[in-house]
């Protein structure tokens, strides 16, 4: 507990560009969390080197999200949003963490397999203990709760269990995190193949909606988004891409499944997609203009990267120290 509250933590990592999907998902639903807990919301770009990265692009892109959290209505005086590789605790616990965690537990992490078949030629020891960072990353906030997808849950399922781990030996010094449980986020699924996620990664440019694509760009989006044959705006597994649109329009308009498909009774495809897109755009007009005033705000923005990743590090430290002390590492001579 951190002033009462309940502890959570997120974050996001600085690689590609964040997607339409990303935002009705997890980003817009994060912004009421701060009143109800401590929010700790990174941005893990020492996750993103598990892949090689072009350095400048890298940080201008760590930049560029955590000016995103913000524009989405993070306030960073209630949340503290910071650099993951500001706050030196996070390698420092992995260390001790990786020494808890056996071999054939990472060995069934279904991510390494899927990212290793994907970069075959870069299976580097990061990408097989990429979860143990994960699980430093939630353990050093001594977090509550955490917000994963179905994608994540093995991931966190490994950090209780290492968290359980370490208090079997040394006592009660985690916080064993449970999933966050609240207001799902719409899930918003590839425009050029609906039966998988919308992705910041996808090959195609046509299969999502960037945060930051001009009304042009979304609305051709949409005019060729996957629908089918039926021509029936109807809300059902049957018509994958069709059911997407209603989710994009829905989770964009506040307005039920239900009361879409009576809006747009009888009427076709492109009309639909038509009145999709512009309410996209409606979505992510007001946020690129936040994000544009932000970026202007140099001084702002360092700011909010300074102090947060002091508020970060206190907290980190305060966890790092204990945890040091319990495996027998010397004190610091102060």
């Amino acid at each position: 507990m951190i002033n009462d509250k309940k502890v959570l933590f997120s974050g996001m990592q600085a690689t590609g560009n964040l997607t339409l999907g990303n935002y009705l998902g997890a980003l817009k639903n994060w912004v009421a969390l701060s009143d109800e807990y401590e929010c700790f919301y990174s941005v893990v770009d020492m996750h993103s080197i598990t892949v090689r990265q072009e350095p400048a692009t890298l940080r201008k892109r760590a930049r560029a999200l955590l000016t995103l959290y913000i524009a989405a209505g993070l306030d960073p005086e209630k949340n503290c949003i910071y650099y993951q590789s500001h706050v030196s605790g996070h390698a420092e616990l992995t260390w001790i963490l990786n020494c808890f965690t056996y071999m054939g537990e990472l060995n069934r992490m279904t991510q390494f397999k899927d990212k290793s078949a994907k970069h075959a030629d870069n299976i580097n020891a990061g990408l097989f203990t990429y979860p143990v960072l994960m699980a430093a990353d939630i353990l050093l906030y001594q977090a509550d709760v955490v917000p994963v997808g179905i994608d994540q849950m093995q991931h966190l399922e490994l950090t209780r269990d290492i968290a359980e781990r370490f208090n079997n030996i040394y006592g009660d010094v985690f916080t064993v995190p449970e999933p966050y449980i609240g207001k799902v986020g719409a899930k918003i699924m590839s425009l050029q193949d609906p039966a998988k996620k919308m992705s910041k990664s996808d090959e195609n440019p046509n299969a999502s909606i960037y945060l930051m694509d001009d009304p042009d760009t979304v609305m051709r989006k949409c005019k060729r988004a996957v629908t089918d044959s039926e021509a029936q705006i109807l809300y059902r597994d049957e018509q994958p891409g069709v059911k997407n649109l209603i989710d994009i329009y829905s989770a964009c308009t506040g307005k039920s499944p239900e009361e879409v498909v009576a809006e747009f009774d009888g009427k076709g495809y492109g009309v639909f997609k038509m009145a999709v897109g512009e309410a996209a755009v409606s979505v992510l007009k007001p946020l690129q203009d936040e994000v544009a005033r932000l970026e202007k705000d140099k001084s702002y923005i360092d700011g909010v990267i300074k102090a947060n990743a002091e508020k970060a590090q206190y907290f980190a430290n305060k966890t790092l120290r204990k945890v040091q002390k319990k495996v027998g590492f010397p004190d610091k001579i102060r």
